[in-house]
């Protein structure tokens, strides 16, 4: 799914006479009394709630201007004069080949305007109370053209605002993981998806480490991997997956950099491969370490470096200068390590069948530490497909005190696989703290449940006992940092029932709690990327730029949030003129270098906007990586 989020690049008060070359019809730019004729579009710009979203839509080579509020469109369009224009812009404009930019008020071809009364007796909604009219056609010349749509708003036919859409790649809020107690905290995963492409799994265990590269040295043997190994007392766990992202210092020939970063990774799989019989699935890249070397340069007499080309920061290190630098550049050869584990299977083998016949028995025989083993043997089975989760309805447990925990693990676990059957859990729960009323995993796991419920509007909840019960988890022992996240998740939840009844001054005052909040516990990619987008679609995209900023300069980074921050920062002139800037738009191009270019597409081509080009240093980027 795709939102697209309008931002004021400027509010031009000059024009080129070069600009004029085309028909203005009637609208009247830097009038002497522009200032009093733009009063109430000005007024009603100022009183717009940040909430507010619209975009022009093209339908085949129809122009229509899209809103998500009747009584702010009608606030702007009063007077007979009061209207909107379209400026089709071609990308051709920001070719490479042309040597500067000129930078006219009209960048492209202006269309007739469209004043109030057609504004307002065109306008149709739809289904998702999205408000609509037509307002312009494309010329037959520029149908073929990569093309995107600035709006000018008219004051008594004034030019009062241009503005230019940028799209912004969408991911749904959801609230921060709270997992579920089974054994111990399990989490589930939910990937860092568009909404469209949502999927959850199961984690396994995951550790992440750094493997420092010696120069020139590609191969790593049995003895360079075993202390690692060891340390990390993985011997009840085999090594599902490897992903390792091998990094190689700027100097040298670049295309020798990155083989050689590929040799060394792969003999690091093979090293790690020598401990297990399991096959390691692997996922190897690699790349120029460019971002830790601009890092590293801040504060040292080659901090110059950073304003030039990267063929041009080669030239300028090659031999004594890079010999000198060695104290830095040999920080920057390593490869980021991250294991994905899974338990050691110690019934190997055995059918799901038998597995649950001998979970019975060890039930029967009243040996719960054996029923433990063997019902975590039975999540494996589900987990790799080999057996269907109805297998868990067959597990025979009492509705016993001394049994509790084994159903609490079914019930969490039946969850967690379908989080359509929570409403089932939550009940079965319930039902089991009747017989088990102090056992912390079940108080946990039903508060999860209900926060969980009561966003998706499935149970009736007292807000004021909601939160009661989740202050209440700590004399039960559950953790402070668990007991926080629960509270962000409260506000998460009620900011949306703030924002529908439009009470923006309680949202702000959510939001600002979750803001305070999240600093008190530790946060997973998944839910970086949701509290940004919470942000980002309650007005405050600035909590959510000073949310990752830190992070978008750590080559570790998860790639999508690394591309959501850039999609939230790109547009901003203090920040993308900053020469550290750089080091976070050259992290992505190492990461995903087709990825980056596409961010300089049209709208209507998935990119954010071609117009970001009208900054020298982001066209300078683009130009020198992605026009090849």
């Amino acid at each position: 799914m795709k939102i697209k989020y309008l931002l004021l690049l400027s509010s031009l008060l000059f024009v080129s006479k070069a600009a004029f070359s085309q028909n203005t019809f009637d609208i009247i730019f830097n009038g002497n009394d522009r200032n009093q004729e733009c009063k109430a579009c000005i007024h009603a710009f100022r009183q717009k709630p940040k909430e507010v979203r619209y975009s022009i839509k093209r339908e085949n080579d129809d122009l229509y201007f899209e809103i998500n509020d009747k009584n702010w469109f009608n606030s702007v369009f009063i007077n007979a004069g009061d209207g909107i224009a379209v400026d089709v812009v071609s990308k051709g404009r920001y070719d490479c080949n042309i040597p500067s930019i000129k930078n006219y008020q009209i960048k492209g071809l202006l269309l007739k305007p469209v004043y109030s009364e057609a504004l307002k007796r065109g306008l149709t909604v739809n289904a998702e109370n999205i408000f609509r009219v037509k307002v312009g056609k494309i010329p037959k010349n520029l149908l073929k053209h990569e093309l995107e749509y600035n709006i000018l708003f008219l004051g008594n036919k004034n030019l009062c605002r241009y503005y230019v859409t940028y799209d912004l790649d969408y991911y749904s809020w959801d609230l921060l993981d709270m997992g579920m107690y089974l054994d111990n905290l399990t989490y589930d995963t939910k990937q860092i998806r568009a909404s469209a492409k949502e999927g959850f799994a199961i984690r396994n265990k995951t550790l992440k480490f750094v493997i420092p590269f010696k120069k020139n040295k590609s191969n790593y043997s049995q003895a360079d991997i075993k202390p690692i190994y060891d340390s990390l007392r993985i011997t009840d766990f085999d090594i599902k997956s490897l992903n390792i992202k091998a990094y190689s210092s700027i100097e040298g020939i670049s295309k020798r950099n990155i083989e050689l970063q590929e040799q060394r990774a792969k003999s690091i799989v093979a090293a790690l491969q020598t401990f297990q019989k399991p096959t390691i699935k692997t996922v190897v890249s690699a790349s120029e370490n460019w971002v830790e070397f601009f890092n590293d340069i801040d504060g040292t007499p080659y901090e110059h470096l950073k304003t030039l080309t990267k063929k041009d920061v080669r030239k300028k290190i090659a031999g004594t200068v890079s010999r000198e630098m060695e104290y830095l550049l040999k920080n920057h050869r390593k490869a980021v390590v991250e294991l994905e584990l899974e338990k050691k299977e110690r019934n190997i083998g055995k059918s799901a069948n038998m597995l649950l016949a001998e979970f019975n028995q060890a039930i029967t025989d009243d040996n719960i530490d054996e029923a433990k083993a063997i019902q975590n043997s039975i999540f494996e089975k589900i987990k790799s497909h080999e057996t269907a989760p109805a297998i868990l309805q067959k597990m025979d447990i009492p509705k016993e005190a001394k049994y509790a925990k084994l159903i609490n693990k079914n019930a969490a676990y039946k969850y967690m696989l379908n989080e359509r059957q929570a409403l089932i859990v939550y009940n079965e729960l319930l039902n089991l703290e009747k017989i088990a009323p102090n056992n912390k995993e079940i108080k946990y796991n039903l508060v999860a449940l209900e926060i969980m419920l009561w966003r998706y509007k499935a149970i009736d909840i007292d807000e004021s006992e909601l939160v009661k019960n989740i202050n209440a988890l700590k004399k039960h022992g559950i953790h402070r940092s668990l007991i926080s996240r629960m509270m962000a998740n409260f506000h998460i939840v009620i900011a949306e029932k703030f924002m529908k009844n439009r009470d923006f001054d309680n949202k702000d005052k959510s939001v600002s709690y979750v803001n305070k909040r999240y600093k008190k516990f530790p946060l997973s990619d998944y839910d970086y990327l949701s509290l940004a987008q919470f942000f980002s679609i309650y007005g405050n995209s600035n909590l959510a730029v000073k949310l990752l900023e830190r992070k978008a300069r750590t080559i570790d980074i998860d790639e999508d949030l690394l591309f959501y921050y850039l999609n939230l920062t790109l547009i901003d002139e203090s920040l993308t003129n900053d020469p550290n800037y750089r080091t976070i738009m050259l992290n992505a191009i190492n990461m995903n270098k087709t990825r980056f270019c596409k961010l300089f597409n049209a709208v209507e081509d998935g990119g954010v906007t071609f117009q970001l080009l009208d900054n020298a240093y982001l066209r300078n980027t683009y130009c020198e990586n992605c026009n090849d």
